[in-house]
């Protein structure tokens, strides 16, 4: 059996989700793997629910980190699309069975046997460890190019944020130029949705809880209104007025209102993750034939297409590039909603640290 190869990250080894240093082995190149140097990973609410357990999936120790850019190292034999010095991008999953409905029908990312990037079990039985790292063994079906001109701190987070949004937004057609769409929330997955709503020509609405992110979301994001959720005046007005809405809100609140917000047979995308469940009662829906969905990153094909697009209309994220040493406290001011929008850890440029 060939050797795996050896690599240092940052894990949690339990609940405190402090992260320290940790020796680990990728496993050894196979004929369809892509070796990556690590250059830039972002750090997603996800990462927060991983190294915590608040999911309770964790399997210590785990390395997070799904939001990944690096330099292809060296390449197997079977791989011809890419080669050493390309710069490319993994994301949320690394594998998929490749057979069922949804890997046939180009839904790679609904595959009900998903492998994850950390955290998770592969098909080898090993556990999976993320982009904290320096080094990366990835099949090449599961690795995406990154566009020239797209600076890699800011194209970290398209990986995750970026496709969480823009993936639903094409296929439930909110990318029409003259739509009305409204995103709630103005974070790391928020941010990304306006940006891309512009791009498409939309008008576009954040919906927030907070007043004082008014003057950031239509000044410096260049949204077209903002509406206050908590005020029932501006609520009742815009009410019958969006085409549809993403909602990227990770904690727990209500969705009847939003949905009053949208026109008949309009659409509400929820890509936020809160841990307590929705509330969705059968008239909200029924009036006016309302349609709620989820939706979970996008398949490595949207992916591609997203960074593709976002090169095009030079998007990326906004985003605050931190060491490795600061990734504990980046971690906590995370919790607290203290970033805009998106911590990204310049790994190459980390000391990574004698390994715990």
């Amino acid at each position: 059996m060939a050797k795996g190869m050896p690599a240092i990250g940052w894990a949690a080894k339990d609940t405190s989700g402090v992260l320290s240093p940790y020796s680990f082995s990728r496993r050894a190149q196979k004929d369809d793997d892509v070796t990556i140097k690590v250059l830039f990973c972002g750090i997603c609410h996800t990462d927060l629910h991983i190294v915590k357990n608040e999911w309770g999936n964790a399997l210590y120790p785990v390395v997070p980190g799904h939001e990944i850019v690096g330099v292809v190292t060296d390449v197997g034999p079977g791989v011809k699309n890419f080669k050493a010095g390309d710069t490319v991008g993994v994301g949320y999953f690394i594998d998929s069975c490749r057979s069922c409905v949804s890997c046939s029908s180009g839904h790679d990312n609904h595959c009900p046997t998903l492998v994850l990037t950390c955290s998770a079990v592969d098909y080898d039985g090993a556990t999976t460890q993320g982009g904290f790292s320096d080094v990366l063994v990835v099949d090449k079906g599961y690795v995406v190019r990154v566009p020239e001109g797209l600076p890699l701190d800011g194209a970290a987070p398209l990986l995750c944020a970026g496709v969480t949004v823009y993936s639903p937004m094409m296929e439930f057609g909110l990318n029409a130029p003259g739509k009305h769409l409204g995103v709630v929330g103005l974070g790391g997955l928020g941010h990304m949705a306006v940006k891309f709503g512009k791009a498409f020509g939309m008008t576009v609405t954040v919906i927030s809880s907070s007043p004082r992110k008014r003057e950031e979301a239509v000044k410096r994001l260049g949204a077209d209104a903002f509406l206050v959720s908590q005020d029932p005046e501006q609520m009742k007005a815009a009410a019958g007025t969006m085409d549809g809405i993403i909602d990227t809100v990770s904690a727990g609140h209500p969705i009847v209102p939003l949905l009053e917000l949208l026109k008949p047979r309009g659409q509400l995308v929820v890509v936020g993750a809160p841990s307590t469940p929705l509330q969705l009662p059968a008239y909200a829906i029924i009036g006016g034939g309302k349609r709620v969905a989820g939706n979970l990153v996008g398949s490595v094909g949207s992916c591609q297409a997203m960074l593709d697009f976002a090169a095009k209309h030079g998007i990326t994220a906004d985003v605050e590039v931190v060491k490795m040493d600061y990734v504990n406290t980046a971690v906590e001011r995370l919790e607290r909603n203290d970033v805009r929008y998106r911590f990204v850890i310049d790994v190459a440029g980390s000391q990574l640290g004698a390994a715990a």
